[in-house]
Parts: structure tokens; C-alpha cells; sequence
């Protein structure tokens, strides 16, 4: 009986818990709304900068190289980091699914140090810049087709809190 208890005390706290995150998302919709990441609507937020300018980029198959759709992205990305000033960011590569996991984990390492190279020459100071490589451990789609691993071959910008201040 104690065990069915904690039980449903678990499931009462996890209930509970999705609540509260279904009001923070609740908070994020809309172009003037105000959440966690700031609004859209605020050229300084975080929440402009993924949704109009975009956090990331993506490759093609076996590429760490940078085609003109992704320097487009990547020319704002500068142009937001440097008006910004008081945001760093986190640059996570990707792999889809196909290959060993060394080879995804050095593959996404590439990426996302393509990105770091291409931001820090757009003046972007690389003290502010940090990568990090995931492979294929974090897909943003799961199955086993192409349309599946082109949104998983990519390189996200995630900003964060400037760490010297």
C-alpha cells in the first residue's frame, strides 16, 4: 500500500509539473508575448533571434562546409552578436543517424567549428564563442529516411548569458 502511494504522489508531482510548463510555453506564443526568452517582437531577445533570424543552419551529407543559404543565416547571427554584446553563445553540431558514433561526434565538431571560424571573421570576438559536438545523440527527427537526417546534419546557435559580466 505504501508503494502505491509514492506512486501516486509521483504521478500527482509529474502532473503538476506539466502544468507549470504548459503555462511557460502558453507565455511564448504570440509575436508581442513576453516569456523566459523575451518577446519576438523585442530585436534584443533571445526570442527574436531564433525566430526571425534563425538558430541554425544545416549540411549536407559528410560536410562540415558552409553554403550560401547558411552564411546568409549566419551574416545576421554576426550582426545580432555584435549589437548584442551581452549574450555569448554555444555552438552545438549535429549528425544524423547514419555512421559510427566517433565519426558523428568529430563530424558535428566540425560543423559547429565552421560556425565559430565564420562567426569570429564577421567580428564576432571568439572569446564569446564556445562549440560543442553532440553526433547523432540529440536528433531533432527520428526515422530512417532522408528527409529525417537533412534536419538532423546541422549546427544550432544557442545564446546564453554573457559569462564575464
Amino acid at each position: 500500500m505504501t508503494m502505491g502511494l509514492k506512486t501516486l504522489g509521483f504521478a500527482a508531482l509529474l502532473v503538476l509539473a506539466g502544468c507549470g510548463q504548459n503555462a511557460l510555453i502558453g507565455n511564448r506564443l504570440g509575436d508581442n508575448a513576453i516569456g523566459p526568452n523575451g518577446s519576438v517582437s523585442d530585436p534584443t531577445s533571445v526570442a527574436y533571434f531564433n525566430a526571425t533570424i534563425g538558430d541554425r543552419i544545416l549540411f549536407d551529407i559528410d560536410q562540415s562546409t558552409l553554403n550560401a543559404a547558411s552564411t546568409a543565416i549566419l551574416d545576421q547571427q554576426a550582426e545580432f552578436l555584435i549589437s548584442n554584446a551581452g549574450y555569448d553563445a554555444l555552438i552545438e553540431g549535429h549528425a544524423d543517424e547514419q555512421g559510427t558514433r566517433i565519426y558523428n561526434v568529430a563530424l558535428g565538431a566540425r560543423r559547429a567549428s565552421a560556425v565559430r571560424d565564420y562567426l569570429a571573421g564577421k567580428g564576432v570576438p571568439d572569446s564569446r564563442l564556445k562549440t560543442v559536438s553532440y553526433g547523432k545523440e540529440r536528433p531533432v527527427e527520428i526515422c530512417s529516411a532522408e528527409s529525417c537526417y537533412r534536419q538532423n546534419r546541422r549546427a544550432v546557435t544557442v545564446l546564453t548569458a554573457d559569462s564575464s559580466s
